[in-house]
């Protein structure tokens, strides 16, 4: 016989949102299960880059972007590329992608972002106070890099975007460039530099931090995966692989790129879709860098971390099923080899999957079928980034502190 558990809040999912929502919930006093098959925090969680970008209201899909769709994805070296075996499978998707890279919807969809990327940096310096782990978190910047000269000019919509919402940026010419990062080449087309953004030292770290402060506010952890969700007006019934059966009175589900089939049971059909992403990291006993940087024109991070430089980033598009693309390790191989030739075999390399929805906006807030399945997924590029604010906006609307709801709405899942 199956025995049903019953919690308050049960949270599915333990990457960087769901780990942040259940120390901000137990921080609230509820009673919380964090629920996931895998250790916490190693999926994307694990390998991004490692930047709280604050500065990254500018949609992925957008008028440039959109423009030069057709030679991204023909060439398999581009920055934004395509499984074409997951083509078919992609094409809703897609559509709704050029629909949304139209120049008023990439106008509305980088106000909604701006909005919520506003509190992202407070929000997390206030959860690492209380995960214990400032001594992660470094503010030296982000820094955008323009190799070719007339690359810098071709970023004057974004700048200008940016610009309207406040966001603190400076143009550098080449000069102030290598004053920043003199390990760097010299570039031809200067920089664009975020004073305020930040980056973690570790994340694998920061996510072990995270879980024992949500432990130690009374937040526990079950081993296991949610298979099967069934709401009603009481609550919700959960069950899995294994005789996973439990009871909670309100559930939220933060398995990001997982998140769809269980947004579906719960009555909402969400367009998600994979982006697969993609890491190298090189042992460095001395940094090579103080901060991000990204070259603009090859669409990855390369990031300082302890002991070593992670290179992180790209689109792929494809399914989550499908095998690793040694192709995408090998470009982001070539890439840094061009600022960093002496480098040595990477250390370690990495596949994950990030949550993309052609908006590129997140989905926070309850289910429009029933208040008791509260969504927290789909942050794209930005789970890192937004995950403390999404944790307060959730611990705000079941505390009953009612988020303002013009905030949310762009986020409800009921847009689709």
């Amino acid at each position: 016989m199956r025995v049903t558990r019953t919690v308050e809040i049960a949270v599915i999912g333990a990457g960087v949102v769901g780990l942040a929502t259940a120390l901000r919930l137990a921080s609230d006093g509820r009673e919380v299960l964090l629920i996931d098959p895998n250790e916490p925090g190693s999926g994307a969680s694990f390998g991004n880059a490692g930047t709280l970008a604050e500065y990254a209201c500018m949609p992925v899909g957008n008028p440039a972007v959109l423009r030069a769709l057709p030679k991204l994805l023909l060439d398999a070296d581009s920055p934004f590329s395509l499984r074409w075996t997951a083509l078919l499978h992609l094409a809703p998707w897609l559509l709704r992608f050029v629909r949304q890279s139209l120049p008023a919807a990439t106008h509305a969809n980088a106000v909604a972002m701006a909005g919520l990327l506003a509190d992202s940096l407070p929000a997390w310096e206030e959860m690492a106070v209380e995960a214990d782990a400032t001594d992660l978190l470094r503010r030296n910047g982000c820094l955008y890099l323009y190799r070719r000269p007339g690359d810098l000019a071709g970023g004057a919509s974004s700048r200008a975007l940016r610009a309207e919402f406040g966001v603190d940026q400076a143009v550098l010419n080449p000069s102030e460039v290598a004053a920043l990062e003199p390990n760097l080449p010299a570039v031809q087309g200067g920089g664009l530099f975020f004073p305020q953004s930040m980056n973690l030292t570790d994340p694998q770290t920061m996510m072990a931090r995270l879980l024992k402060a949500a432990a130690g506010r009374g937040a526990a952890l079950l081993r296991g995966e949610v298979t099967g969700l069934r709401a009603d007006a009481g609550g919700v019934d959960l069950s899995g692989p294994g005789g996973l059966s439990l009871r909670a009175h309100k559930v939220v589900i933060a398995t990001g790129a997982f998140s769809r089939p269980l947004a579906a049971q719960a009555g909402d059909r969400i367009p998600l879709e994979t982006e697969r992403g993609y890491h190298l990291e090189f042992a460095t006993p001395a940094p090579v860098l103080t901060r991000p940087v990204c070259p603009v024109d090859l669409g990855f991070y390369m990031t300082p971390m302890a002991g070593r430089l992670r290179v992180a980033g790209t689109v792929e598009l494809g399914r989550l099923a499908s095998a690793p693309n040694p192709r995408r390790l090998a470009l982001l191989d070539r890439g840094v080899r061009q600022f960093f030739p002496t480098l040595g075999q990477p250390s370690s390399k990495w596949l994950g999957f990030r949550p993309s929805l052609p908006d590129s906006r997140p989905v926070i807030g309850p289910s429009p079928g029933n208040a008791n399945v509260i969504y927290a997924f789909g942050h794209g590029h930005l789970g890192l980034t937004l995950s403390a604010v999404t944790a307060r906006l959730v611990g705000d609307l079941i505390a009953g502190r009612r988020p303002n709801s013009e905030r949310l709405a762009p986020f409800a899942a009921g847009r689709f």
